[in-house]
């Protein structure tokens, strides 16, 4: 399991509509663990709940994180905005999935809604680095846009533009025409709801940017999983046989069996129960692995992944 350990809600405050960032210390002061632009730590909340939040604060400050959160109706958003400053909070160290390409000649990074958090500490990053870089966040409304008081005063304001929905339609968003214009070598981070997401990645791809140039992070799966399909999981180490019914995740059926695998998001957004596959094919219904790893079979997310073959044989 990932070391955690407590920081303190050293401020609290209400960013946008629905969204309140949080500033995270060491309780004595110390520095925090390093991070690197596109991290995100795991939050410890009340009820055994455990949320990942990107860090969107400049990733060469160690005295704090910074995080913000959209309430919606999930639990964890609402028990993160009940946290009042002063509170003790358990979270992981620094986890990065979205990394970012800092020696890349142009990097566009596109922001959906409370998307914008990891893509800030990209900018930040970029921004230090004196790399060739453009911002485009897109929010419902004005008011919606977190940071935007922040990114108006930035150094690199001149990299950014908010769109609007409810703006002048000729401050919106024409992603044919951005992605028109940005060059072969162009590396592409896309981050917010998974449509937004699908939606920019086609289009960079019907555009001519290669696959292996387009980044992005879900906050959340995009559907919901299907289980109706019973199986067999083979643990290599050990030889015994488990069977997996319809309607219990691969990582719930093995516990019961005492089978321990690191679990967290348990939607297959975060990554911590990756798994070793040595024989079977692989259902894949995460949003973690590429389209690149999946095609190999040879890993897969046991918290929401199935499979397709009767037997699937891990490396546990």
């Amino acid at each position: 399991m990932m070391a955690t350990f407590t920081v303190r809600v050293a401020r609290k405050w209400r960013e946008a509509d629905r969204v309140h960032a949080f500033e995270l210390r060491d309780p004595d002061g110390a520095a925090l663990p390093a991070f690197s632009a596109g991290a995100h730590v795991d939050v410890h909340l009340p009820g055994g709940l455990v949320r990942q939040y990107s860090l969107c604060n400049d990733p060469h400050e160690t005295a704090r994180y910074v995080i913000a959160v959209l309430l919606q109706e999930g639990a964890g958003s609402r028990a993160m905005h009940a946290l009042e400053e002063g509170a003790l909070v358990t979270i992981g160290g620094p986890r990065n999935h979205f990394g970012l390409d800092a020696g890349a000649r142009r990097s566009l990074l596109v922001a959906g809604g409370i998307g914008i958090t990891p893509l800030l500490a990209m900018a930040e990053r970029l921004n230090r680095l004196d790399r060739h870089f453009a911002l485009h966040y897109c929010v419902r409304s004005a008011g919606a846009a977190a940071f935007a008081r922040s990114l108006r005063e930035a150094p690199y304001a001149h990299c950014v533009q908010v769109h609007a929905d409810d703006g002048p339609v000729s401050q919106r968003l024409d992603l044919a025409a951005l992605l028109a214009g940005a060059c072969a070598n162009t590396h592409l981070y896309v981050c917010g709801p998974a449509g937004f997401i699908a939606m920019v990645r086609e289009a960079a791809l019907a555009h001519g940017i290669a696959a292996g140039r387009i980044h992005s992070e879900h906050f959340a799966n995009a559907g919901p999983i299907a289980d109706v399909s019973s199986f067999d999981v083979r643990l290599a180490n050990s030889g015994r046989t488990i069977a997996v019914p319809a309607g219990q995740s691969v990582v719930d059926c093995l516990a019961a069996h005492g089978v321990a695998i690191p679990v967290s998001c348990r939607q297959g957004v975060c990554g911590s129960c990756l798994t070793t596959v040595l024989e079977g094919e692989p259902d894949h219904q995460d949003c973690y692995l590429t389209e690149t790893e999946r095609a190999l079979g040879d890993r897969f997310l046991p918290c929401c992944s199935r499979s397709r073959t009767p037997l699937l044989v891990l490396d546990l």
